[in-house]
C-alpha cells in the first residue's frame, strides 16, 4: 500500500515534538455539487522542532506514536517571514 502524503500550514507547535497541522480539501457535496472546503487537523511528530506557526509543510503517515500522532514531517516547504 502506497504511503499517504499531505500538504498542509501548521497551526500550533506549543507541545515538545508535536505540531498541529491543518490540511484544507475541496469535495463536491453529493446532492448539491456545490464545492466545499474542508479542513483536517492532524497531530504531527517533529523531533527537531523545525517549524513554526504559519510554515508549510509536507506530512507522511506513519506507524501511531500516541493516542492521536500519527503523523511524521517530512519536510518543510515555504517558511513564514515573522
Amino acid at each position: 500500500m502506497a504511503v499517504k502524503e499531505k500538504i498542509g500550514i501548521v497551526i500550533s507547535n506549543k507541545m515538545d515534538k508535536t505540531c498541529i497541522v491543518a490540511v484544507s480539501d475541496r469535495v463536491k457535496h453529493g446532492k448539491y455539487k456545490k464545492v466545499l472546503n474542508r479542513t483536517k487537523r492532524f497531530a504531527i511528530h517533529d523531533s527537531e522542532s523545525t517549524s513554526s506557526i504559519g510554515d508549510t509543510v509536507k506530512i507522511r503517515e506513519t506507524k501511531p506514536m500516541s493516542k492521536t500522532k500519527n503523523w511524521e514531517l517530512v519536510s518543510v516547504l515555504r517558511k513564514t517571514t515573522t
